[in-house]
């Protein structure tokens, strides 16, 4: 029975992003790894002949296997990822496990499966058998500096272009290490901006700069840096959410001032405590945006609705709003009480008037009109 915990590095990236010409570095390692690829589409991992074992494609029960000459193996995603996992895991045949996320895809939900896996093992009085050891985000230099390099860039028309920005700043905000790959096609200037962007977007993950992907795999591969908890808490708007902001102006109004510009990139919260007015946040949204605003994501309320909260999110041109559950404000006092006793940061934000209800957004952008967007936010508020 195989008894060692096989190790899993996610990758991510769009398309383009050089993530292919990694996972054919990986393969041919000269490390000595016996590496198993889950990747999207074989067809798309142009894998180096000298590398494929005579007999070449295999083909059993439908899926496409390549077996290589150096132990590694590379084979197409399955619905159920957990099987697949179980089964490669099984032969005892390789020491780690490559997943690569497809390009239209978010990283969490895969890690998600990862981490249940092991859930699922514990509950059965079982030792681990995956570790996942990073989440790699394989990110093209100069895509960057068109997406990020001015406002107006941002409010492309084309709905492709769309999901591609709003991917990109999800694929960098979950990841432990980014790739910055073709980073000779930028200049010193766009690069160091690019790297101003991503400092605010994830300010945690460690950047290793690149051209054709050439990595040291000692850089990437077991490197036990994932945490599901750090992971998911890692975002740049998180940890400014979670910032204390204790200056408040006459009105009761809090605005973060945020972080010193730096290529004209900053960051703000808009944190006050009443309500907005639902037509009026609207509008905002529908025409007053500000294209200078890269990513924005926060809770909020509207007046007519005060039992409920809702989560506003925004990333390039795509912009959602989504009911997450009601205020505790709404459960009975003794109730409140409780959980205000068991949960410090409820109680500490409590107030007597409008109990945990809030609206407290997070802004990063470049160039941004910080005052204007506040003026047109403070205009949303039920008068």
């Amino acid at each position: 029975m195989n008894l060692k915990v096989l190790p899993i590095t996610l990758l991510t990236g769009y398309l383009g992003s050089g993530k292919t010409t990694l996972i054919n570095h990986i393969l041919g390692n000269q490390k000595g790894y016996k590496i198993a690829v889950i990747v999207n589409d074989i067809g798309e991992v142009n894998i180096d002949a000298d590398l494929i074992e005579k007999g070449g494609v295999v083909k059993e029960k439908d899926d496409n296997l390549v077996a290589l000459s150096n132990g590694c193996i590379c084979c197409t995603l399955k619905t159920n990822l957990i099987e697949q996992i179980a089964e490669i895991y099984d032969t005892g045949k390789f020491d780690y496990l490559l997943i690569e996320a497809s390009g239209i895809c978010e990283p969490i939900p895969i890690a998600q499966t990862i981490v249940a896996m092991n859930d699922m093992m514990h509950q059965q009085g079982l030792p681990d058998i995956v570790r996942l050891d990073a989440v790699i985000s394989v990110t093209d230099s100069l895509r960057l500096v068109k997406e990020f390099g001015s406002g107006d860039k941002l409010l492309s028309q084309d709905i492709e272009e769309d999901d591609i920005e709003n991917l990109i700043i999800q694929q960098l905000e979950f990841c432990d290490i980014i790739i910055l790959n073709k980073v000779d096609e930028v200049s010193k200037e766009e690069l160091a901006e690019v790297k101003a962007v991503i400092k605010h977007l994830q300010p945690n993950a460690k950047i290793i700069e690149t051209n054709y992907a050439k990595v040291d795999l000692d850089e990437i591969l077991d490197v036990k840096m994932f945490d599901f908890e750090k992971a998911v808490s890692s975002a740049g708007w998180v940890q400014e959410l979670e910032k204390d902001d204790d200056e408040e102006d006459e009105d009761g109004h809090h605005h973060g001032e945020g972080e010193a510009l730096e290529y004209g990139i900053s960051t703000f919260v808009y944190y006050v405590r009443d309500g907005f007015n639902r037509k009026k946040f609207k509008n905002f949204v529908n025409d007053k945006w500000d294209s200078h605003i890269i990513r924005c994501k926060g809770v909020l309320y509207f007046k007519d609705q005060d039992s409920m909260s809702y989560m506003f999110e925004q990333a390039g041109t795509q912009k959602s709003l989504m009911e997450a559950g009601e205020w505790f404000v709404m459960l009975p006092k003794k109730k409140q009480d409780e959980l205000r006793k068991m949960e410090p940061k409820l109680d500490k934000d409590w107030d007597e008037k409008y109990g945990d209800r809030m609206v407290k957004l997070v802004f990063i952008g470049k160039d941004m009109d910080k005052d204007k967007i506040v003026s047109e936010l403070d205009e949303c508020l039920e008068k």
